[in-house]
């Protein structure tokens, strides 16, 4: 199954950018196929202006129809997730996560902002009808850490939870595929029609 990690942050690097890739690396451990989309190295007019024929943006929306699943991460400015990540999502179909599992993942500079990802962002994921919408992940600066020498360090509470959504993840992927399956194997049944 196939997961589409989508970062938000203008900034790079970022806290968001290493917690996203930290959850890319571990999907990737337990078998499912990922690749990232970074709003932020998509033409900056053609987003903007909403501009759905710019190749890029094509390949962008496209990536997003072909995922099983979509990590979407973004740093919490003002209370809410960020307008470039607004401007990518207003791009999608009204219907455009139908049938995906999303999970949410969010860093800000305080825990005043953890509501940020309830209030703002998960409404918008599931008017574009994702097929759920997982818990959501919040971590403050202080609990996403970064050093040359060590990398990336998580809190403990934030590491429980992060797990706890990939695991979340992984096992509605496989439930998924264990749909798409039987799909398939019913399919290949004899049918016999009526005289």
């Amino acid at each position: 199954m196939s997961v589409l990690l989508i970062g938000g942050s203008p900034a790079i690097p970022s806290s968001t950018g290493r917690l996203l890739d930290h959850v890319g690396q571990k999907l990737s451990i337990q078998g499912h196929w990922r690749s990232t989309l970074l709003v932020r190295d998509l033409p900056a007019r053609a987003l903007l202006q909403g501009d759905t024929s710019d190749l890029a943006i094509k390949r962008a929306l496209a990536a997003v129809a072909a995922a099983d699943a979509i990590v979407i991460a973004t740093p919490v400015y003002k209370a809410s997730f960020t307008g470039i990540l607004k401007a990518f999502l207003d791009l999608l179909p009204q219907d455009g996560l139908a049938g995906k599992l999303v999970l949410p993942l969010a860093t800000g500079g305080s825990q005043s902002h953890m509501l940020a990802l309830d209030y703002a962002l998960r409404p918008v994921l599931h008017a574009l009808e994702a097929r759920q919408v997982l818990a959501s992940v919040y971590a403050t600066s202080q609990q996403v850490t970064w050093s040359d020498d060590g990398g990336l360090t998580l809190d403990p509470d934030v590491a429980w939870r992060v797990d706890a959504g990939i695991e979340d993840l992984s096992a509605g992927l496989r439930a998924l595929a264990g749909r798409t399956e039987d799909v398939y194997v019913a399919s290949l049944q004899p049918v016999r029609l009526a005289r």
